[in-house]
């Protein structure tokens, strides 16, 4: 499980002194034990995991940007190393040709035909890209697909 592989890496850090990533996976680890609590279980499986992770990716990313804007080149180091850090825990994702591909088969599973039937086409394919696909480019997708119809 993905959760074990987290504590066993925070321990690997810990062990050698690695200050950095000690303190990414601590913080992750802290959110992940609010989202145990909120959802009253003592172990989360693998996409709660992935769901965690990739809001704490997201964060980064948004820190990044400011920092830039901001003009403090030292954050934005910070702030790449620790996003290379959670990363490493994502499941790979998805080639823009690939969701393409699944979008297709979608719209026509479901028989959409017009953007009103974009939610429905979401929903399947989020499902069958889990966590493997940023949702907002299966959003610009399924959109351009839909209204090429």
């Amino acid at each position: 499980m993905l959760e074990e592989k987290i504590l066993s890496d925070y321990k690997d850090a810990m062990k050698n002194k690695d200050a950095l990533k000690v303190s990414t996976i601590s913080f992750l680890r802290a959110q992940m034990k609010n989202v145990c609590i909120d959802k009253k279980k003592d172990k989360l499986d693998d996409a709660d995991v992935v769901a965690i992770i990739k809001k704490q990716v997201k964060q980064r990313q948004d820190s990044i940007d400011n920092f830039k804007t901001g003009g403090r080149q030292d954050l934005v180091d910070k702030e790449q190393s620790e996003l290379k850090i959670l990363e490493s825990y994502l499941p790979k994702e998805l080639s823009r040709e690939e969701l393409a591909q699944i979008v297709d088969e979608e719209i026509k599973n479901s028989g959409a035909t017009s953007l009103k039937d974009m939610g429905k086409v979401m929903k399947e394919v989020l499902a069958k890209a889990s966590g493997k696909a940023d949702n907002k480019l299966v959003s610009e997708l399924v959109k351009s697909k839909l209204e090429n119809k």
